[in-house]
């Protein structure tokens, strides 16, 4: 009876074991990200801070119809570093527009894309006003640049997400942000 007893109960921890296990999230669960303070709709385990750690370069291919960019291993940003890939024809984004983007999104010290409007096959409508809920990197990054432009920016984690992150970004994590600017509103 006891062997049972045994055999049962090790059958009740496995299968909570499954259970529990079986609805675990990963690290590497695809989660939206816009690059917004409004948390996305997916929820993933917290990520462990990425202080200190530098910047490992591109690891994953860039999305179709993305613009190629080269990213190299390398010290995290510092500050807010702005280059311009191609230069648009269009007029110049003004500080405070609201524009139509495509981006892409790199963390820092995984080189991994974490979201991408080409992705999802959409554009993203940015309000670089202070009072939107962009971060600070593209407030700052994105005027200046001409519509039809693409810009590589390079956003330390103090004009991101900063010590706290959010889901599918880790605490301190600098961001390479592509952005190709495809209209004003």
């Amino acid at each position: 009876m006891g062997g049972v007893a045994g055999v049962i109960l090790l059958v009740i921890v496995v299968a909570v074991g499954l259970a529990v296990g079986g609805n675990a999230k990963s690290n590497n669960d695809t989660v939206t990200i816009s690059p917004t303070s409004a948390e996305p709709t997916t929820t993933t385990t917290v990520l462990k801070s990425v202080k200190g750690k530098p910047c490992v370069g591109l690891k994953d291919p860039l999305p179709k119809g993305s613009p190629a960019i080269l990213l190299s291993p390398g010290p995290a940003p510092t500050k807010l570093l702005k280059q311009d890939l191609k230069v648009g024809t269009g007029k110049v984004v003004p500080k405070n527009a609201k524009v139509s983007v495509d981006y892409v999104l790199v963390a820092c010290t995984t080189g991994r894309i974490i979201d991408s409007t080409y992705v999802h096959n959409q554009t993203f409508d940015a309000d670089l006003s202070a009072s939107a809920q962009l971060i600070a990197g593209w407030r700052q990054g994105i005027p200046g640049m001409k519509v039809g432009g693409t810009r590589l920016l390079a956003i330390p984690s103090a004009l991101a997400y900063g010590a706290t992150g959010k889901p599918g970004i880790a605490p301190f994590e600098s961001l390479f942000f592509l952005i190709v600017a495809e209209k004003l509103a």
